[in-house]
């Protein structure tokens, strides 16, 4: 029994202790808080920061295009440009740029495909 309580007693006080430095390094540094990341400024310099801004300028394309077709074709376009972006990237499928490649491809192509909506008055 005296062991348990022991253990009880000191799980208790390291706990206790954990939230009261928990709550004095909140007290003196209130500005780790509120940091927030730094935001990322497209195109990017670093190899993660390209790859947001290229799905970024993806999810714009692909929006746009799903306003101007059925989910049915949207569907069909997506599977086209994906086979055709990672056939075209193939080369680069171990590098760490390969999925930067990949979704600007379907970027570049969404954006032909709105082009030519443009052109026909769309």
């Amino acid at each position: 029994m005296t062991a348990f309580k022991m253990t009880f007693s000191h799980t208790c006080v390291s706990e206790a202790l954990k939230r009261l430095l928990l709550v004095a390094g909140l007290t003196l540094f209130p500005d780790v808080v509120s940091a927030q990341p730094a935001a990322i400024q497209c195109p990017g310099d670093t190899t993660p920061e390209m790859r947001y801004c290229a799905e970024q300028a993806w999810r714009r394309s692909d929006a746009q295009l799903r306003e101007k077709v059925s989910p049915e074709l949207m569907q069909q376009w997506q599977d086209a440009t994906k086979a055709l972006c990672a056939a075209a990237y193939a080369s680069y499928l171990e590098g760490t740029i390969y999925p930067q490649l990949v979704v600007g491809c379907d970027d570049n192509l969404n954006r032909a495909l709105l082009k030519e909506f443009r052109g026909l008055g769309n």
